[in-house]
């Protein structure tokens, strides 16, 4: 697992180059999934925000909106209800996790 921890998103050409070379191809060529549960457990977040984030709204244009070849959702609350045979595959075909900031210990206990 290689992990990028940026604070607001792609924001410079440095940055970019490092995601990129983590990638190992272009940002158009992959396929991101957005995992916004830890903004569920922060008081400043709620579906506005989620939905800011998954479609590159205000504030979050340096992470959803790079332009990636295909971008999803991966709701970690939803897994329990769901068999890992079906989302499983979702994170193995993806080729980078985008994770929004929030409530970390909120995100850890759904990890």
């Amino acid at each position: 697992m290689k992990l990028l921890l940026t604070s607001g998103g792609i924001t410079n050409p440095s940055i970019h180059s490092a995601l990129v070379d983590l990638l190992g191809k272009p940002v158009a060529e992959c396929h991101a999934l957005c995992i916004p549960t830890a903004q569920w457990g922060h008081p400043n977040c709620g579906p506005a925000s989620v939905r800011r984030f998954i479609a590159a709204g205000t504030g979050f244009q340096y992470l959803s909106g790079l332009g990636w070849a295909s971008l999803g959702v991966l709701e970690l609350t939803a897994l329990p209800t769901i068999g890992a045979d079906r989302w499983v595959p979702w994170v193995q075909e993806a080729d980078v996790l985008l994770v929004d900031g929030g409530d970390a210990t909120y995100l850890y206990h759904w990890m």
